[in-house]
Order: structure tokens, then sequence, then C-alpha cells
């Protein structure tokens, strides 16, 4: 079940809801500057998005393409057809995406330091 949310989420917020919103769903590294600006850039990109035109905004991709993913949860999840169970499945995806950026921002750096 881990796995159908996070294919369903990605299918989400990745493929779907960018194109219907005309939203861009890729992550674009800052990769320069102080490690804590980095950081702050990295988390806010899951609410922070560009758009086909070039223009930021509030990424609906993500927020209702992961809510839209919980609520599909419910077809497979017997018991976890509450509420609160559809938030923790929301939360849970939102701050894997969220860590994803963390990485994808970081990791390349990690990487050359690792080689040496």
């Amino acid at each position: 079940t881990g796995v159908a949310d996070q294919v369903i989420g990605n299918m989400l917020t990745e493929g779907i809801m960018p194109s219907l919103l005309h939203e861009d769903p890729r992550y674009f590294r800052m990769a320069t500057g102080p490690g804590w600006t980095r950081l702050r850039y990295s988390l806010t990109r899951t609410l922070v998005t560009r758009t086909d035109k070039g223009s930021t905004r509030f990424n609906f991709s993500e927020v209702v393409g992961n809510g839209i993913g919980a609520g599909i949860g419910n077809a497979y999840y017997p018991d976890g057809r509450h509420l609160g169970d559809n938030v923790q499945r929301w939360g849970t995806q939102i701050a894997t995406d969220t860590l994803s950026n963390v990485i994808k921002e970081f990791w390349p750096d990690l990487k050359r330091k690792l080689k040496r």
C-alpha cells in the first residue's frame, strides 16, 4: 500500500495535475549560496512552483494532487477511511516530497565530497 500511495501521488503531482494546471513539476536546484539559504529554498519548493509562463505561484499540483492521492487510498485501506487517516497519508506524501527536494539540492555536493 505504501508503494501504491507513492505511485499514485507521483502520477498526480508530476503528471496529471501539472498538465491541467499549467505548472512545472520539476525541481530546479539553487546549487550555489549558503547552506541555510539553499535548505530554505528546497523546503519551500513543495509549496511554490513555476508555471508554464515562468512565474511562480502556490504549488497546487503538489498539495491538491497528494490530497487526491490520499483520498484514493480509501479504495484499498479497509481500516483507514477516516479523515485523520487521509490527512496522515497526505502529510506523509508532502513530507516525502519535501525530503526529496532537499536530497536533490544537496546530493551532488555530497557525492562530490564522498568521491575524494
